[in-house]
């Protein structure tokens, strides 16, 4: 009998905990718990998990560098795919918003710089979710295929400037989001 490895369960565990928030805001939608307007507020709530679990995936290279978390090189890639999905789940709820007008969307994006940060934080996701995978290392190469994550960074703080500007009066939470970011940013440029 082949042996697993240390935590093998870890991985996807992440993985489906991290669908737990969908199932709730399905569960919402259903029964009517999402308010007067209900697809601003699940655009929002997938909003903030996406910016969330992105965050938590740039945390995972400090955490094994500076707090010897070996495990948090595990969950990398299931928090950042989670975030892709949360961000493109984002975007489908505002185009179900936009009553998928292509026209007025396209306009948005043109036009509104909040928009503008939003669609180019996800844009920069879509090449990182499709060299996720372990066959993408050895196609790439690790030097390419690592110069090509980096995308990841300015897509984070697209992000928390989406967020931003998103937000009309309380900017503590994308005050906090953009300082965390700028805090995991730091604490890679300086190792111990």
């Amino acid at each position: 009998m082949r042996r697993l490895p240390p935590l093998a369960w870890l991985e996807p565990g992440v993985a489906l905990g991290g669908l737990v928030p969908a199932a709730f805001l399905g569960w919402d939608a259903l029964t009517g718990g999402l308010g007067a307007n209900p697809v601003k507020q699940a655009t929002h709530q997938t909003g903030q998990l996406a910016l969330m679990l992105l965050t938590l995936s740039l945390a995972c290279t400090p955490a094994r560098v500076w707090l010897r978390w070996t495990w948090a090189a595990r969950v990398r890639r299931a928090l950042g795919l989670l975030a892709a999905f949360y961000a493109a789940l984002h975007f489908g709820l505002y185009v179900r918003g936009q009553d998928v007008h292509l026209g007025r969307i396209w306009e948005d994006v043109a036009e509104r710089p909040f928009v503008t940060s939003g669609f180019a934080a996800l844009l920069l996701l879509v090449p990182l979710v499709l060299t996720s995978g372990k066959g993408s290392v050895r196609r790439l190469g690790f030097r390419r295929w690592t110069r090509l994550h980096r995308l990841v960074y300015p897509a984070a703080g697209l992000a928390a400037l989406h967020y931003w500007w998103g937000v009309k009066q309380d900017h503590t939470g994308p005050l906090l989001a953009g300082l965390g970011l700028l805090l995991l940013g730091l604490a890679r440029l300086r190792r111990p």
